[in-house]
């Protein structure tokens, strides 16, 4: 077929121009790529519904990738103006059933399609003059402005196959033919599947950040295992395979499925596999854009579900102890296989890329070294959660891409489909999705006696664990929890406590304890790294982190919602992901706004500042603490409220300015110091006196 999809650049090369070239191409190709996903929609109209009814509806994710570009540049601070701040905050989040995203549709009113394509055309101006100004070096390291252009690229390859999936689950009338997306046209009986000897031994999983490849946050660090030697089924399961368990009445039978599996068919109905459809006593297949006659040699396409339903029901029938196979045995699959990374290896050895198909092919087509589909074709379920390896570290720019689904409900997918492109198809990639998602996934089944390891999820970030304890843990020198005093003050001066937001929450102990006081409290942060750790707290009723004691000894700490006495009020309580500077429309109609330690953090507090008294009813109070900690990595100097000297050399204090700019609104009610405790280790401490001030709007 024709290549609508290039292969992957290094992050190496010859000369900085040359990559700045191969780059835009790149760049450029991403761009294209995924607006021709969405040519498959028959006509403008599609795009404002919904495939799916825990996602937004498809005008969302045409609008997403290319805000993603300008939220990751300003946060960086590699450009100073938005292009469309109403843009780049209704498309910014909302894409997997986390509690933070917003999906409920009468808070939105979508653009129109040509305002998005317009949109996206600006977005792609901006892109390519960066990409030709940006200074760097080679290699490009993730401390380079021009690692947040690759970020953004490899962002919306992503979403090319993210959205083709929720394409392919439009109804059929919605959707047309593209002659570039290609379906394989041939198919048929199902090949006999067989289990094949793999060597197990120490595997080694992770990378280092001198790699050549773009990678994500979660494929750094380091992981070893020792595996004993264990059987992985020859093929994919195909259709044809599946079919027996289909026929079998393997989804009304409930001794195969687990608790979450039976909710998934309480909840969808389904009788048999998501792409299948009923005719007659027979079955069709839903490809791409077309139904076509059930391709029995094909791969199934399930949810990790159905997947661990039929290796329990084979399981049964032949009385061995089939499963899913854990990233550690995929990659000794992947070694035995003598399969080698890009560049070396080449797209046309496997269906990935588009090289070949927009479709699945016989899973006895592409074959290595005895074991046929080991990337390629649809993605493979593994039975393991994905964690971050040893060494694990966020990246500034995009601290929620891996640790929100650090949660072990988020399975780990191996080994690439025929939609996979970019990083999706490198060696190292690492992606994990809910065990009920469909991807364009399927399985391979092992028979293994490797164990599994399952214990207390703890905090891996070390800033979110000290935030934990500065929250939730133990009270040092006297002095008392810093959100409870917070939270007393403010409350003081409300009269109607009917709804209040803690913006800049971090990990949300000011939330739960305004929901004493208030009937309805919103917490608010930038970082879901932070927003996670209250969405939990709420949801599963504990909290593990680590308290650093001295070099690598940490004390294991855990908090749960019944010692802080929230079991009763945490049903008012919800956390969002947002930016306080450009928040979304429907965060407003509160009595109380608490904004604490965030205005020095801001990229641009007067953002902020100047509009605030358009979400607080009249009366409603605002209250502001911050220490006053102005600085140019946060804030640019241009922007700081206080802490600097005029061009007559005056003093500019910050609490002065803030009566300045919120005079217009506001009355100023009341100001006192309020004193916090941040352990760093045992015997290192931050000591620090914010200033608390209230607000009352006019």
């Amino acid at each position: 077929m024709s290549r609508i999809s290039m292969y992957p650049i290094t992050l190496d090369g010859k000369s900085v121009e040359e990559k700045r070239a191969e780059i835009k191409t790149y760049f450029n190709n991403t761009f294209d790529l995924f607006e021709k996903v969405f040519e498959l929609l028959r006509e403008d109209s599609v795009f404002y519904k919904k495939s799916e009814p825990t996602r937004h509806p498809m005008i969302f994710y045409f609008g997403h990738t290319a805000t993603f570009f300008i939220n990751k540049l300003i946060n960086m601070k590699i450009i100073q103006e938005r292009i469309n701040p109403h843009f780049e905050s209704v498309f910014a989040v909302g894409v997997d059933e986390m509690d933070w995203d917003d999906i409920e549709e009468s808070r939105y009113t979508w653009p129109a399609v040509d305002e998005v394509r317009s949109y996206r055309n600006r977005v792609r101006e901006l892109v390519n003059g960066l990409i030709d100004t940006l200074e760097f070096s080679l290699p490009i390291r993730d401390d380079s402005a021009m690692w947040i252009i690759l970020m953004g690229i490899e962002h919306e390859r992503i979403h090319i196959e993210t959205s083709l999936v929720l394409h392919r689950q439009m109804p059929i009338e919605d959707v047309k033919v593209v002659d570039d997306f290609v379906l394989c046209s041939h198919a048929g009986r199902a090949s006999e599947n067989e289990m094949i000897a793999v060597k197990g031994g120490e595997i080694l999983l992770g990378k280092s950040k001198e790699h050549h490849l773009y990678g994500w946050d979660n494929e750094y660090g380091e992981y070893r295992e020792t595996i004993a030697d264990f059987q992985a089924s020859k093929y994919l399961v195909s259709n044809g395979e599946f079919m027996e368990f289909v026929k079998d009445g393997g989804y009304e039978r409930k001794e195969f499925w687990d608790e979450e599996g039976l909710e998934f068919l309480e909840r969808s109905g389904a009788k048999y596999p998501h792409f299948w459809l009923k005719d007659g006593n027979g079955f069709k297949y839903r490809a791409l854009y077309k139904i076509i006659d059930i391709p029995l040699n094909w791969p199934v396409d399930v949810n990790a579900l159905e997947a661990e339903a039929y290796c329990r029901y084979k399981s049964a029938k032949e009385g061995k102890e089939y499963r899913l196979p854990s990233e550690a045995e995929y990659a000794a699959i992947y070694k035995q296989s003598g399969l080698r990374d890009i560049p070396e290896l080449h797209e046309s050895r496997a269906n990935i890329n588009f090289y070949h198909y927009a479709s699945s092919c016989p899973v006895d087509e592409f074959g290595f070294n005895g074991i046929y589909d080991v990337i390629g074709n649809v993605w493979q379920w593994s039975r393991t959660p994905i964690r971050g390896f040893k060494g694990f570290e966020v990246h500034p720019a995009y601290d929620d891409f891996s640790t929100p689904t650090f949660d072990d409900k988020h399975a780990l997918i191996l080994g690439a489909s025929w939609a996979s492109n970019g990083n999706l198809i490198m060696q190292h990639s690492r992606y994990a999705f809910r065990r009920h998602f469909f991807q364009n996934a399927g399985f391979r089944y092992v028979l293994s006696k490797n164990e599994d390891s399952s214990e207390d999820i703890y905090e891996s970030d070390a800033l979110v664990s000290q935030y934990c304890e500065f929250q939730y843990g133990d009270e040092y020198f006297g002095v008392e929890n810093f959100a409870i005093k917070c939270v007393r003050t403010a409350s003081s001066f409300v009269t109607n406590k009917t709804k209040a937001l803690d913006l800049g929450c971090a990990t949300g102990r000011a939330t739960f304890q305004l929901a004493k006081e208030f009937d309805k409290v919103e917490g608010i942060d930038f970082s879901v790294r932070f927003v996670g750790v209250g969405s939990k707290l709420k949801n599963e009723g504990y909290v593990a982190f680590h308290v650093k004691e001295e070099g690598v000894i940490t004390e294991e700490k855990k908090v749960t919602l019944h010692e802080l006495g929230y079991e009763d009020i945490k049903e008012k309580v919800q956390f969002w992901q947002g930016d306080a500077c450009n928040l979304k429309p429907n965060f407003k109609g509160y009595d109380l706004v608490m904004a604490t330690n965030l205005i020095d953090r801001l990229y641009n507090p007067y953002l902020f500042l100047e509009t605030i008294h358009e979400r607080i009813n009249d009366a409603g109070i605002l209250v502001l603490t911050s220490p006053y900690t102005w600085q140019e990595e946060s804030t640019p100097k241009e922007l700081w409220v206080g802490g600097y000297y005029d061009e007559n050399g005056q003093e500019i204090r910050t609490f002065e300015r803030l009566k300045e700019i919120l005079e217009k609104h506001f009355e100023f009610v009341h100001r006192e110091d309020v004193e916090f405790v941040i352990k760093e280790t045992a015997r290192k401490y931050q000591h620090t006196l914010s200033e608390l001030s209230v607000w009352r709007k006019r």
